[in-house]
């Protein structure tokens, strides 16, 4: 048995693999559930039922725009071969950083300028955040991977002694909780959802420009292809780095200022809840493309919600749906291989 790399695979054909790979993940899917003594067909269309409900669709869309910009910022670093998996501890930072002026300085601004400023705390304290790691990258080329994975802890640990420490509401009654924002540092609604759909789509929109249209993305393609190739171009790649994974760190960021603002209304250390974790998936799955994010967030948050939907309807663990988005990354993970591989076998030749 030989692994032989194979020819370049159209798009079309690639993704017609990818499609294939999810129709087994959610056909070994419906397998566990009957194995737990339920019907899959019943389960699938609780799941999908879901959207067409008004109260669960809003829910829907709420897990679906933190999802869409954890997994934009994770496809800019990943786009250049830096493995950021540090999207968890840049939510908590950003949200830290934009609480600051929410708490304690809500007084003093009028609405329009105190979520601007928040917005702007959150996504720079995301972004230097993330920048940690990198100087360490350039000058002894550590692995960006376990550094950005144990600044996620850092950050935790943190959000926990501002909660048992300074922060915490004295109102609470010894429950280590953060005050409540004042109603001026809550993002508004817009069109029945909070704005930050808003936000999510105009960032599909500069992302994708960011990616195909301008040197900027073109230097990061190119590092990712080849670092040497790209400094023989003459491409500074110490800046390009540095930022993009700001911008990575950025978006993350941002995402917490969203999540402690228009959802949450506090910090919190739950206020992630994986979402970094799930939106390196997302971004795996959508190729790194910025509308391929969008469908894909979507398409996940149907899942998460349909989790919970299993639950009430049908007693089903709503781990089922965890169960799900394993499977459907493990196919996919392995769709990816029999694009670029195929396996050929042949018989062992009698040398006697």
């Amino acid at each position: 048995m030989r692994i032989v790399r194979k020819p370049q695979v159209t798009g079309y054909k690639a993704w017609l693999i990818r499609g294939a790979s999810i129709l087994v993940a959610i056909i070994i899917g419906a397998i566990i559930i009957s194995v737990i003594g339920h019907s899959p067909i019943d389960a699938y269309k609780t799941m999908i039922s879901t959207v067409f409900k008004k109260r669960t669709f809003i829910k829907i869309l709420h897990k679906t725009i933190p999802l869409t910009i954890i997994a934009l910022g994770t496809s800019v670093a990943f786009k250049m071969k830096y493995w950021n998996i540090g999207g968890e501890g840049q939510i908590l930072i950003g949200a830290f950083c934009a609480s600051y002026f929410a708490l304690f300085h809500s007084d003093s601004m009028p609405q329009p300028l105190l979520l601007t400023v928040m917005t702007l705390a959150g996504f720079i304290g995301g972004g230097l955040y993330a920048l940690i790691p990198v100087p360490f990258k350039i000058k002894f080329n550590t692995n960006e991977t376990l550094f950005t994975l144990m600044l996620n802890y850092i950050a935790l640990q943190f959000i926990y002694y501002l909660e048992a420490g300074p922060w915490r509401d004295p109102s609470k009654k010894g429950m280590q909780y953060i005050a409540t924002f004042p109603q001026k540092a809550i993002l508004p609604d817009f069109l029945g959802v909070h704005i930050g759909w808003v936000f999510a789509l105009v960032l599909v929109v500069i992302i994708h420009i960011l990616l195909k249209k301008t040197k900027l993305g073109y230097e990061i393609s190119v590092i990712g292809e080849s670092e040497s190739t790209a400094r023989y171009a003459g491409i500074k790649v110490s800046r390009v780095m540095l930022a993009a994974v700001f911008l990575s760190g950025g978006l993350c960021g941002l995402t917490g200022m969203i999540q402690s603002s228009a959802l949450n209304r506090t910090l919190s250390s739950g206020l992630s809840d994986g979402s970094g974790f799930t939106g390196i998936i997302i971004a795996w799955i959508a190729q790194l493309s910025p509308i391929g994010i969008v469908i894909t967030s979507f398409a996940f948050s149907i899942l998460l919600q349909g989790g919970s939907s299993l639950e009430t309807a049908m007693q089903i663990p709503s781990s089922i749906a965890n169960i799900l988005q394993g499977l459907i990354l493990f196919c996919v993970l392995g769709a990816e291989f029999f694009i670029n591989y195929k396996i050929i076998f042949s018989k062992k030749e009698n040398t006697k």
